[in-house]
């Protein structure tokens, strides 16, 4: 799959799947835009992407502020010209506790980020995507987008909503030469989950482990490639799917 000169802006490119793309599609020549709330972390990426696709940019964005996403667009255009393609990816976990339990302003915070923030991009990538009167979105969203999970309510009713919203977009603007699509990863062994402490637990990690069909996690390098096809002319009759990459997590 070949990349070259397309324009791709990605969020929550500092780490994990977002960083395995951003590096994925700078190695088969696009012009890549990391977006990161993390400045540090995001600049740190910027160089490794850089060492693959030197024509890339690092824009610092919190995509759960409107100004912000605004800003992401208008600095990606104005050094490129366009979006060709976007992966909407930055998210955030969110308590684990059962929903009667779960704080009000974490519950916020999760769908400010996870599901607003989808929103918001789409609504100002749809915006330059329809000027060009092309385009494609991928959102990631979850496995669990596809199924209930005890102790996160927040995130899943989060990612359920991304594939609402992907599927919506898929119907609004496939009429007017705009993919829309997401891509639903299972446990994937990202600092986010580190931080969730399954790297000091190693009971915790084996139980997740197995509820996979493979009884492991994914890597980060192994959710890319279901990305890069769906932004590919191998997919051009491919719009409004929710892919799983998630080990045979939902075939059980």
């Amino acid at each position: 799959m070949d990349f070259k000169d397309k324009v791709v802006l990605i969020t929550g490119a500092s780490s994990g799947i977002g960083k395995a793309a951003a590096l994925a599609f700078a190695e088969r020549g696009a012009k890549v835009v990391a977006a990161d709330v993390s400045e540090e972390d995001g600049k740190a990426a910027l160089e490794e992407i850089k060492a693959k696709s030197q024509d890339s940019l690092f824009v610092t964005c919190d995509v759960a502020d409107s100004g912000s996403v605004q800003a992401m667009i208008r600095q990606t255009v104005e050094k490129f010209g366009k979006i060709d393609i976007a992966v909407n990816n930055a998210g955030i976990g969110g308590a684990a506790v059962h929903t009667d339990e779960h704080p009000e302003e974490e519950w916020h915070k999760v769908i400010g980020v996870n599901l607003t923030g989808v929103f918001l991009c789409m609504k100002y990538e749809l915006q330059e995507m329809l000027k060009a009167k092309r385009g494609c979105i991928i959102n990631v969203s979850s496995v669990l987008g596809l199924v209930g999970f005890m102790g996160s309510p927040g995130y899943v009713a989060a990612k359920h909503g991304v594939i609402g919203l992907t599927r919506t977009a898929a119907l609004e603007y496939a009429p007017r030469g705009i993919r829309v699509n997401a891509v639903c990863p299972g446990f994937i062994e990202t600092p986010m989950l580190q931080n969730a402490g399954l790297d000091h637990d190693d009971q915790l990690h084996q139980a997740i482990s197995n509820m996979h069909a493979m009884k492991r996690m994914g890597k980060t390098e192994e959710v890319p490639g279901a990305i890069l096809w769906l932004a590919s002319d191998h997919a051009t009759f491919v719009t409004g799917a929710a892919i799983a990459v998630d080990g045979g997590f939902t075939a059980q």
